[in-house]
């Protein structure tokens, strides 16, 4: 274990932190702009003395749940995760999942695209989305957390309908292969098995794709959406990777001035209106 380079380290990456990162308030007195000592403590779920201890290089030598707290807490990369069990004299393991967390400057470009667009992570998770992209898919706003996932809608929901055969198809494929790849990653989460077990229950068709043992990642395609208000839309996919989240920003656009394009701009107006319908 390496004390003194151990407690640089979490000083600085608790020092580059806002509240807002991780969701507490600014509040009016603060002496530095980064998280005091006590925050980081309580969400890494940790007394606030032996967090302390370890920034001041005279603690002991913390655990690999500890560790693995601190690394959430912290909101580090898989490679500063990795470097953080290194300096306490452990080897890394997988890391515990995918982050669910979005960048600001990644929810500022979804914000102002004219085009549908959605942040997925490794398990299909739909971690963000703007309203072009609700319009056209579902809103997902109105879904509890747990069933914004684009498998879930896929393969148990009633969203299923909207889409083209050969292209939905194509997708249930390449996502099933997906999916078992993001298994292999991340042993450890919980969510990701669940969201297997329930897609192996109550889909005979996952169920037969997933016994292919098929491995892949899905880089582009192609879909059909039949919308409930304005039609069919032909689409693009165009699939952007952000690799140290292990997340994708997914576009949905249209071939310029065709009847899809025009349906997407009529999305504007039209927006989560009637959906429920499909």
């Amino acid at each position: 274990m390496d004390r003194p380079r151990l407690a640089e380290f979490l000083r600085t990456r608790r020092d580059r932190l806002r509240p807002e990162d991780v969701g507490l308030p600014a509040g009016l007195r603060r002496r530095t702009p980064g998280l005091r000592r006590e925050e980081v403590a309580s969400l890494a779920t940790m007394s606030t003395d032996y967090y302390t201890r370890l920034e001041q290089g005279r603690g002991p030598r913390p655990s690999r749940p500890v560790l693995s707290g601190l690394a959430r807490a912290l909101r580090l990369s898989d490679d500063e995760r990795d470097h953080l069990f290194r300096l306490a004299g452990e080897q890394p393991g997988p890391p515990p999942g995918p982050p669910a967390d979005v960048r600001t400057g990644v929810l500022r470009m979804l914000a102002r695209l004219d085009v549908p667009g959605l942040v997925l992570d490794a398990k299909y998770d739909v971690l963000a989305w703007n309203p072009l992209a609700a319009a056209l898919i579902t809103d997902f706003s109105a879904l509890r957390p747990r069933e914004r996932n684009l498998l879930r809608l896929r393969f148990l929901g009633a969203t299923t309908q909207r889409f083209g055969a050969a292209a939905t198809e194509q997708f249930a494929r390449e996502a099933a292969a997906d999916l078992r790849a993001a298994t292999a990653k991340y042993p450890a989460d919980r969510s990701m098995g669940a969201l297997v077990q329930d897609l192996l229950a109550g889909s005979e068709e996952f169920a037969e794709l997933w016994a292919r043992h098929e491995v892949g990642t899905q880089q582009r395609m192609c879909q059909t959406i039949h919308h409930p208000v304005v039609g069919r839309i032909d689409v693009t996919c165009e699939i952007l990777v952000i690799p140290e989240r292990d997340q994708r920003v997914v576009l949905y656009t249209a071939e310029p001035d065709s009847a899809s394009d025009q349906a997407l701009r009529l999305l504007e107006v039209v927006g989560t209106q009637a959906l429920t319908s499909s």
